[in-house]
């Protein structure tokens, strides 16, 4: 069988997080953390995304094969591993940079969103407020950003925050892990 390449983007939180929970699923082939949908011109900074004033939000971007993964059990991972339920805020970090997000490229993938969206609305208490939005100019986040909870396993934000992610992740999606 052929590999068939697609991109999904997506952002639920700090893309530290999204990064290490993908980087573990079978059928994912490269995670890069980024900035999109913002309003001010040009390449933004993490200082500036972080200040909340360019509109951008962190996202990674995932390339898979869509023959190993569905986008459908992407965003099953994806709607499982952190809330989206909040609005601009996931755990104790807050802004518009850190809302529950996914951008499309393409209309069938939209419909595949908002079908998911709908089918996984009962499992949460409250409503799903995740953006779904088509994509616009991507920016790679500075290398530092890359592979962070590979490099940084034992840093505190990877230890409290990315860990029970992780585990969180093992427990509910094992068939779907390297």
């Amino acid at each position: 069988m052929d590999n068939i390449k697609e991109i999904i983007t997506l952002g639920g939180g700090c893309f530290w997080c999204t990064e290490a929970v993908f980087q573990q699923v079978k059928g994912i082939e490269k995670v890069v953390s980024g900035y999109t949908g913002g309003t001010v011109p040009g390449t933004p900074t993490y200082r500036e995304i972080c200040s909340g004033l360019t509109g951008h939000a962190e996202v990674i971007q995932l390339t898979y094969d869509a023959n190993v993964i569905s986008l459908q059990d992407i965003l099953i991972i994806f709607f499982t591993t952190h809330d989206p339920t909040t609005l601009n805020r996931q755990g104790a970090d807050r802004g518009t940079q850190y809302r529950s997000v996914i951008y499309y490229q393409k209309e069938e993938e939209k419909a595949i969103i908002d079908v998911v969206i709908e089918n996984i609305q009962p499992y949460f208490d409250d409503k799903i407020v995740t953006e779904v939005s088509a994509l616009g100019p991507f920016f790679e986040a500075e290398d530092y950003h890359q592979d962070y909870y590979e490099n940084n396993k034992t840093q505190g934000y990877c230890t409290a925050v990315i860990n029970p992610k992780l585990a969180k992740l093992r427990q509910m999606h094992a068939d779907k892990l390297n």
